[in-house]
């Protein structure tokens, strides 16, 4: 683990705020690991705000709704944040925002008298996946194979300018509060911890002395280093436990979920609604006025970019997520999506922008590496297109959170190359 520079200050005062709907709502028919959706409409119907647009027959999947209502303008090929290129479902916005009739309040009442399976079943037909980025459908984290003692809240944050998931904690702590209980419900969790590092008073205080109903809760106050909010990291900081490799948390009885994925459980259960929208920090120092921003899913970044406007320098590089792990885009015309999490305009100093050298066998990569592989290895293996002798280097260990390429002093792309290794491997 090492210290970054946080860049955080920018954005962690900003409360949340709300950005109009995008006149027309781009809907990728993939964001969540999984299988991909197929449109349930067809150019020219009308859809309701939360509708159900896609799905798909699959066990790991994750239904899609609209973000708006209006009139579906066509299914297209539309740049996406994460994948390139998918299948959009593209709706032309009404503006009266018309609800879906699945949505209402539910009383406490009401959701104290709901079983595990029907928690389950109304956060998956709300389309929440791990909000933190991974985007893997929650449904399914919330049905574990084996017997789960422990919850983990993620509200480490540990990626430099990001501080949604902060704003979330310090606006959004009631709210939380009963997700988690959602949760515990669900897996029967006996132990909580809630994961907070130590450069977010604010929202250590706002958990600090909180009861979480069903399980003795605390809050477990970390140092500010990367990569802290990795599933593996946080269990062994918190537990003192290793997940072995090639396993699962849920293999030695441990459940992480992510503070914004508990939010939007809250919402799905408490308010009937679909996952359509979510908070994105928009940061980095080419913006005049960053933000954290409440959008709608489809809204296309660059509709975000000029809610932040005006620009003080043209940007090197745009990415979607954080510095170490994020995305670098190719158009401003992709969109918001369930993963998406930040939007970041860099200078060319920022975006450490320099060209690759060879590898001079340094080591660095080894040593920084969280997870204790060999990054340096797997790149060879990549190059080389060895997929067996990646794979036995740990390639689907990895967890893509850019250490070994931010030590590197030859500037090698070493995630890139272990990203292309794992697809191959998983091929």
């Amino acid at each position: 683990m090492v210290k970054l520079s946080e860049n955080k200050r920018q954005t962690q005062d900003k409360a949340l705020e709300k950005i109009s709907a995008p006149a027309k709502a781009y809907i990728p028919l993939i964001q969540h690991i999984g299988k991909a959706c197929s449109p349930l409409v067809n150019t020219g119907d009308y859809v309701f705000l939360g509708q159900k647009i896609a799905s798909a027959e699959a066990h790991v999947f994750s239904p899609i709704h609209a973000s708006v209502s209006g009139r579906v303008a066509g299914v297209q090929e539309w740049p996406h944040p994460v994948i390139g290129r998918c299948g959009t479902i593209v709706i032309e916005n009404d503006r009266q925002d018309r609800l879906s009739g699945n949505q209402g309040i539910r009383e406490s009442g009401e959701v104290n008298g709901l079983t595990p399976e029907q928690i389950r079943n109304i956060i998956f037909e709300a389309g929440i996946v791990g909000m933190g980025g991974a985007s893997f459908p929650t449904h399914i984290k919330l049905n574990p194979p084996k017997p789960v003692d422990t919850l983990i809240v993620n509200g480490a944050e540990c990626e430099p300018y990001l501080t949604s998931d902060y704003r979330l904690m310090v606006e959004k702590t009631e709210e939380i509060l009963k997700g988690i209980e959602l949760v515990v419900k669900c897996v029967g969790a006996k132990k909580v911890f809630i994961a907070i590092e130590d450069n977010k008073p604010d929202a250590i205080k706002a958990f600090e002395g909180q009861r979480v109903k069903g399980s003795k809760g605390q809050v477990r106050v970390l140092k500010t280093v990367y990569p802290q909010g990795g599933e593996k990291q946080l269990i062994k900081n918190i537990l003192k436990k290793e997940v072995p490799q090639g396993k699962l948390p849920f293999d030695i009885g441990v459940l992480v979920h992510n503070v914004g994925t508990l939010f939007a459980i809250y919402e799905a259960v408490y308010l009937g609604k679909p996952l359509y929208e979510r908070v994105v920090t928009v940061a980095g120092s080419c913006l005049q006025n960053p933000k954290n921003l409440l959008a709608r899913l489809g809204t296309p970044i660059r509709e975000l970019i000029n809610s932040c406007a005006p620009l003080k320098e043209k940007p090197a590089k745009i990415i979607i997520g954080g510095p170490m792990m994020g995305i670098a885009q190719f158009s401003i015309d992709a969109p918001v999506i369930k993963s998406t999490t930040g939007v970041l305009l860099l200078n060319k100093k920022e975006a450490r922008m320099t060209e690759e050298e060879f590898c001079i066998r340094c080591g660095a990569c080894i040593r920084e590496c969280p997870a204790g592989l060999m990054p340096a290895m797997i790149n060879l293996a990549s190059q080389k297109e060895m997929w067996d002798k990646a794979k036995a280097y740990g390639a689907l260990d990895c967890i893509e959170c850019g250490l070994c390429g931010f030590v590197c002093p030859s500037n090698i792309l070493l995630v890139q190359s272990i990203k292309r290794a794992k697809l191959e491997v998983l091929r």
